[in-house]
């Protein structure tokens, strides 16, 4: 299914898009907002205007402001396994060092970024939450792959990502003085090796 045809007000006739491609439209402008305004401060008029289409015709895409977010953070999430998937050629230390940094460097870049698919806004909706376990399920499968690791272990790394965000976003705040990338990566590749040991103790 294809848009309309759409004539905006400023009288610029803009190329129709398919179905597809405008809802692809339609998330990345609603990402630039979402990051920093509380679902209910969005303003899905701006998000139409944006886009070049009336109101009505972005919901038909996505009935209500709710599908609209959600579809947003899901869009978020998928960007953040993109951004810090590991090189499968590297060796599985160096795997774990590069998402380690991938991730410290991606909530340094956009801590609004991070904070917005974790904590959502306010939004109780458990799609949100879901994205949130999604991309915390995926990093912990791409370690516990990596250095091939035993599925009991599985839950350490799972809490040590959790661990990894929190260290990341104390960093990430104005400090000065503040250690570097490489040396919040150091430390947090030192806990996991820490905690992975005492696991390992735990179960001889």
């Amino acid at each position: 299914m294809s848009d309309p045809s759409i004539t905006p007000a400023d009288g610029v006739v803009r190329r129709r898009l398919s179905a597809v491609e405008r809802r692809r439209q339609l998330i990345s402008i609603g990402l630039a907002q979402v990051v920093e305004t509380p679902i209910q401060d969005l303003s899905m008029d701006e998000v139409a205007a944006e886009a070049g289409i009336s109101r009505s015709l972005l919901f038909h895409y996505f009935p209500t402001k709710t599908e609209f977010y959600v579809a947003c953070i899901g869009a978020a999430g998928r960007r953040i396994l993109r951004t810090t998937a590991p090189d499968p050629e590297l060796p599985g230390e160096a795997q774990v060092r590069q998402m380690l940094q991938a991730l410290v460097e991606q909530i340094a870049r956009r801590r609004s970024f991070w904070l917005a698919l974790v904590h959502g806004h306010g939004v109780t909706d458990p799609r949100v939450s879901e994205v949130v376990s999604s991309v915390l399920a995926v990093s912990t499968d791409r370690v516990v792959e990596a250095l091939g690791l035993e599925a009991s272990q599985r839950p350490v790394v799972h809490a040590w990502w959790a661990y990894v965000e929190d260290r990341a976003l104390t960093w990430s705040l104005p400090r000065d003085p503040r250690v570097s990338v490489a040396e919040l990566v150091e430390e947090c590749e030192a806990a996991l090796t820490a905690l992975l040991e005492v696991s390992r103790r735990r179960e001889r």
